[in-house]
């Protein structure tokens, strides 16, 4: 007796969950991001209006910039561990491709496939140009 694929729904479940967990993780360090970016811009609005100092701005602007290269690599590594669910799920997926069944009298089988051989490719003929001789003068 035959028996069709049955997806583990639960190790599926437990693969979206996490890539939607990363998801959420992405867009809230984006969110620190663009938080890090409006605080610098109040900051430099203030030095143009001369009620902070050149040496302020400049200490607001190292700080900044070690926070924005933080989370840049925060975000990348969330996001290749993102493509690796997402391979994950993808491979899978794929693995639930569907078994052929065939019905005959004596009932139900999987038909064998065989395996077509490989013709052997011809190699094309490699024409060779002559190389231009070099007229001789008289």
């Amino acid at each position: 007796m035959v028996k069709t694929k049955k997806m583990d729904e639960v190790r599926f479940a437990k693969l979206v969950k996490e890539f939607n967990a990363l998801g959420e993780l992405i867009r809230a360090r984006q969110n620190e991001k663009q938080a890090v970016a409006d605080e610098f811009d109040k900051e430099a609005a203030r030095y143009k209006k001369g009620l902070i100092s050149q040496k302020t701005i400049l200490s607001s602007m190292e700080k900044s910039n070690k926070e924005f290269s933080k989370l840049d690599s925060e975000l990348r590594k969330i996001i290749s561990r993102a493509n690796d669910f997402g391979t994950r799920a993808k491979k899978f997926a794929s693995e639930q491709a569907p078994k052929t069944f065939r019905t005959e009298l004596t009932g139900t089988k999987i038909p064998v496939v065989k395996k077509a051989k490989k013709k052997a490719k011809k190699k094309k003929a490699v024409k060779k140009v002559a190389k231009k001789t070099q007229g001789k003068k008289k």
